[in-house]
């Protein structure tokens, strides 16, 4: 009888411990350490990313970007709809992530361009006219410089601009960053810091109203 109550008493306090193992654990995964969250925050933005937006917003969207992601072009719109919706509560940061096939290429492009004061205009114009520029998710270079067409730019002097060495730095800086923050596929969002909890139009509202009125109360 003692023998069994000895086991018993056992079993179940080999039980709770490994239940506090395992909710250590779990908080452990949820709740990352200061010294983390901080390399997290210092990732999502460099000093050379190109902002939009009043310096002074509350709300700040950081926006991982692949130019040749149909999926980018697409909710692009929808981001600049929220911006114009809120004057000046609302900025937005892009970081450029080549994940798809030469895409390296249009990124380097839309760097030249903001060498001449032309980056959101050539933004705009890549990501409107995708199709032109993209086959089968593989940028075609020599119809880059066709979209870019009619926004005043110095191709010859962007094609030169474009192989700088900075601008390749900053290509791979980013795709660092990526990992810090386990960015793996384009578009990603984050707002004031937090993640999309999953992909989608109406999540990316949710936590930008959520943001909003934690903000402007």
């Amino acid at each position: 009888m003692n023998r069994t109550l000895i086991i018993v008493g056992a079993a179940v306090a080999l039980g709770m411990a490994v239940f506090v193992g395992a909710l250590l654990y779990m908080t452990a995964k949820t709740q990352p350490s200061a010294p983390s969250a901080e390399r997290n925050q210092a990732a999502l933005v460099q000093f050379y990313s190109p902002t939009i937006g009043n310096p002074e917003a509350k709300v700040h969207i950081v926006e991982f970007l692949d130019p040749a992601c149909e999926t980018c072009a697409t909710m692009y719109p929808y981001v600049k709809q929220m911006m114009a919706a809120n004057p000046d509560r609302i900025r937005l940061t892009i970081r450029h992530l080549a994940f798809h096939n030469g895409s390296d290429y249009a990124i380097k492009a839309l760097e030249a361009a903001r060498k001449q004061g032309k980056y959101w205009q050539a933004l705009e114009a890549l990501l409107a006219k995708q199709a032109l520029w993209t086959r089968n998710h593989t940028v075609q270079p020599e119809f880059v410089w066709k979209a870019l067409d009619g926004l005043g730019l110095n191709i010859d002097q962007a094609k030169v601009d474009m192989n700088a060495p900075e601008i390749a730095q900053r290509i791979e800086q980013e795709l660092q960053d990526a990992r810090t923050l386990n960015v793996t596929q384009t578009p990603e969002y984050f707002v004031n810091g937090r993640p999309l909890p999953s992909f989608g139009l109406e999540q990316l509202q949710t936590l930008v109203r959520d943001a909003l009125q934690t903000a402007y109360r």
